[in-house]
């Protein structure tokens, strides 16, 4: 089957259970895909208790699709600059320290947690997987999804700083959280970085040549878009070199081993602010958002609908279905730890608003960024990539399910008991 055949079936999909979503079932755009696709999934595994050749037929579809490669080397890169192309970059700055510090230090403690409670607990199901790869299991699920976070958002009703928050942490923290797994993948003897120094001082440079690299090449990627933008005034053009700026500035990123999705996120904050500001018109404004909200919601549909359907190429265990259930938990608990400490940290110079930490914790999503990592593992690793990949999975689903679904519900109630507070 060729690309264009997978392309066909896949948007045919995404078309009609968008159709069927919107018509009928009524749930947010992206959640309702991959619901309706996981749904269909497990009545084509259902249906191949009977009629075995059916199930073969779409498991050898499914299998077909590298999820890891559409995502992390293709569709990322779009997703991340539509999302940062509509982030307030002054109200980001009043949100930089907080940010920031959920972004870096946030993700590190998460993956210890994460990690040091997931390997007792392997081992209590009788599932041996070693400490470094369950420190990789931290760092795959600990990165909150920018893709299922804006997604969400757009409807939940939040206050401006807290989306800021929530918005600026989640297009950062996934480049960040990439870097820590390929420098845990590296350790555990895999990866690009395999082989080389993994002394601290050797993860911290590769951090600063992944992450610093990243940023800079962002800049200059996004400063020289901008340049050519603000000397012509033809909106095909203008749409054309946006488009070659992601296109081509992640496959540069890629090609130096630095950071392709935090050199997205930065050029897209940096045309969507002094670009939009400075070098457009009014009517190339209508036509750039017009078509980045296009691209971003076809992107959502299709990734969504991957997830969805990536349940065919699960090894499904009952002890590691267990186990993917109690880590839910973990991992929420993890990210309001992860959540308090720049809370606390900044509390002395800075107020936040009442709940604030609840809504953070219940606002970091995870999607098919750590779907994408945990199907990056070699599948030399054999039961090690089976248990970490069908974990991720359930907590992935429970997080744009459960989390995704209720969480405008939080915002609200958080909001109307603070206004009753304070009326009070």
């Amino acid at each position: 089957m060729e690309f264009l055949d997978i392309t066909a079936i896949l948007l045919s999909l995404a078309a009609l259970f968008s159709y069927v979503n919107y018509r009928w079932i009524k749930l947010p755009t992206t959640i309702g895909i991959m619901l309706i696709g996981l749904a269909m999934s497990l009545i084509f595994i259902g249906i191949g208790q009977f009629s075995p050749d059916l199930t073969e037929a779409v498991d050898e579809f499914v299998t077909r699709i590298d999820f890891n490669k559409a995502l992390m080397n293709g569709m990322l890169s779009y997703l991340l600059f539509a999302g940062a192309l509509h982030v307030n970059l002054n109200e980001l700055k009043k949100q930089a320290r907080i940010v920031s510090i959920m972004a870096s230090l946030g993700v590190v403690v998460s993956t210890f947690l994460i990690g040091a409670v997931s390997y007792f607990l392997f081992q209590a199901f009788g599932l041996g997987i070693p400490w470094i790869w369950c420190l990789v299991f931290g760092a795959l699920i600990s990165p909150t999804d920018p893709v299922a976070v804006l997604g969400i958002l757009k409807t939940a009703g939040a206050p401006k700083s807290l989306e800021t928050k929530i918005t600026g942490e989640s297009l950062f923290n996934d480049g960040v959280g990439v870097v820590v797994y390929i420098a845990l993948l590296g350790i555990a003897g895999f990866g690009p970085d395999a082989g080389h120094g993994h002394e601290p001082g050797d993860i911290a440079m590769l951090f600063l040549k992944e992450a610093g690299g990243g940023l800079l090449l962002g800049g200059v990627l996004g400063y020289g878009c901008y340049r050519l933008l603000k000397s012509i005034d033809h909106y095909h053009v203008e749409v054309l070199l946006t488009l070659a700026l992601v296109t081509a500035g992640y496959r540069l990123a890629m090609s130096l081993h630095i950071s392709g999705p935090l050199a997205m996120v930065v050029a897209g904050l940096m045309i969507g602010n002094h670009g939009r500001e400075d070098a457009m018109s009014e009517k190339t404004r209508l036509q750039i958002d017009t078509f980045w909200e296009l691209i971003d919601e076809i992107l959502n549909a299709l990734l969504f609908l991957l997830i969805g359907l990536e349940i065919f190429v699960l090894d499904f265990s009952t002890p590691v279905l267990i186990a993917g259930l109690v880590l839910i938990p973990v991992t929420l608990l993890a990210r309001y730890v992860a959540v308090s400490i720049p809370i606390t940290l900044l509390r002395p110079w800075r107020t936040f608003t009442t709940g604030s930490a609840k809504i953070l914790t219940w606002g970091g999503l995870r999607g098919g960024i750590s779907v994408a990592l945990a199907l990056a593992i070699p599948t030399s690793q054999g039961e090690i990539r089976d248990v970490i990949l069908l974990a991720t999975y359930v907590i992935v689903i429970f997080s744009i399910s459960v989390q995704g679904l209720s969480l405008k519900s939080l915002v609200a109630k958080t909001l109307a008991r603070n206004a009753e507070r304070d009326a009070g």
